[in-house]
């Protein structure tokens, strides 16, 4: 592993940033390690320095699809979510099938308030990585937003059988439940997204809800 990529990880910043400068002088062709830096500079949150160095990448690799997904990066943790999904989607050009990349771009479009344009990408993302509860949680939700809630529940139902606990997908099928007048199984949701997260006040809104309409 390059030295600088391997302080990066590391969490040492100034000595990753010696050893990256020091591969762009040896080496001022190579688009990679214009990219270590701008991945570098989005690190410790330095997003537009970062998109000079993205920039500079592309202008030496046009192809380049982690120049494109870097400044993605950057662009999106900037809030910058329209240019988020155009670089993207750049991305994807090349390397179409690449989960991570079609998991950003559906949330760039979820955050620009688009969920018709975000599913398609979140949808193929689960597809290809399934048993990641996050990028499943995610197209559940976008199906939420889109009203398809029968859909959407059997989402949040099969990230609640993955491995890793996560109280709001159990929340989330909770709603799904209480939508759907099942009462009984919307409360056992609440409360056991409340076991995981004995702090969540929707679901404890929720359970308190469904108690009053089971006492009725």
């Amino acid at each position: 592993m390059d030295k600088g990529m391997e302080y990066l990880q590391k969490g040492k910043y100034q000595e990753a940033a010696a050893a990256l400068e020091k591969n762009i002088q040896d080496e001022p062709s190579n688009p990679v390690h214009y990219i270590n830096f701008g991945n570098l500079l989005s690190s410790v949150h330095e997003h537009d320095k970062a998109l000079v160095f993205f920039q500079k990448a592309l202008e030496l690799d046009p192809g380049a699809a982690a120049a494109y997904y870097g400044a993605g990066v950057s662009c999106y943790k900037a809030e910058k979510f329209k240019e988020a999904a155009y670089l993207f989607q750049q991305s994807l050009g090349r390397f179409p099938d690449d989960a991570d990349t079609l998991f950003m771009a559906g949330m760039s479009y979820l955050q620009c308030d688009e969920p018709r344009r975000a599913l398609p990408f979140l949808m193929r993302s689960s597809e290809l990585n399934s048993g990641d509860s996050e990028a499943l949680f995610q197209y559940g939700l976008c199906l939420a937003h889109l009203n398809n809630v029968e859909e959407a529940s059997k989402i949040f139902k099969k990230v609640t059988e993955l491995p890793e606990e996560h109280a709001d997908a159990f929340y989330n099928l909770g709603v799904c439940y209480a939508f759907f007048e099942e009462y009984e199984e919307a409360l056992q949701c609440f409360e056991k997204a409340l076991t995981i997260q004995p702090g969540h006040f929707l679901a404890g809104n929720g359970r308190k809800n469904m108690q009053e309409k089971l006492n009725r």
